[in-house]
């Protein structure tokens, strides 16, 4: 699950019992060597896609972490970078690693903002909501963008069915039912409840003008489609 400078197998079963703030506090010293921190081949990959489109002047990293996307805002943009997120041992992290950035500790689901930002990012975070959560989060970062201000964020493509990680991803999901279903506080982390078709419907029902590309650093699949996209969320 991780490298020897990880978390141990008992750390990161308390985790697991945990809410899902403490277990991010909890996790934070040694996030950045699991394998829930964003790999830096998709971070780059995301950064080129939006030189493209950029400069941007101010960035926002929505629930940043340790601020792995951070460095993603800082090539892009000209402006101050923003993170948030509501850990704040993770904050410390990122506060660590990047100084020159603004951290702010707050629940993505009530974003303490105004429209001021022209580029927000976020990776690997939104597992963390459910549906219902998710229209939320886009309807608060929507409010945090100023006009025609771009939310982008990496959307792989769902293994195939029956495939090794198909099957790992689902018993993952079902574990953490369960779980939630027995223990509290619950800890709300999914894998298969982010598909590019749903997502699109939120984000278009919050007002955003939504496109994607390709990443090509990822090749594509069987069928022709992309093994890794980027969204592209703008706010009209």
């Amino acid at each position: 699950m991780s490298t020897p400078q990880g978390p141990t197998l008992r750390e990161l079963a308390v985790q697991a019992l945990s809410s899902v703030e403490h277990g991010y506090d909890l996790l934070a010293p040694t996030f950045d060597a699991t394998p829930f921190r964003t790999p830096d081949r998709i971070l780059t990959a995301v950064a080129r896609a939006l030189e493209e489109r950029g400069p941007f002047a101010s960035g926002l990293d929505v629930c940043c972490g340790t601020g792995a996307g951070l460095g993603v805002l800082r090539s892009v943009c000209a402006g101050r970078v923003v993170g948030v997120d509501f850990s704040a041992n993770m904050l410390a992290e990122a506060r660590r690693l990047h100084p020159d950035a603004t951290l702010v500790r707050a629940d993505a689901l009530a974003l303490p903002f105004a429209p001021s930002f022209d580029l927000a990012v976020s990776f690997g975070a939104f597992g963390h909501f459910l549906p219902d959560g998710q229209r939320t989060l886009f309807a608060r970062i929507h409010a945090a963008l100023r006009p025609g201000g771009t939310l982008a964020f990496p959307l792989p493509a769902p293994p195939p069915v029956g495939s090794r990680t198909y099957w790992a991803l689902w018993a993952f999901d079902a574990a953490m039912r369960v779980r939630n279903a027995l223990w509290r506080p619950p800890f709300v982390m999914y894998y298969r409840t982010f598909r590019l078709h749903e997502v699109r419907t939120l984000l278009e029902e919050t007002g955003f003008d939504v496109t994607h590309r390709p990443l090509p650093d990822f090749g594509t699949r069987p069928d022709g489609s992309p093994h890794c996209r980027l969204v592209l969320a703008r706010k009209a």
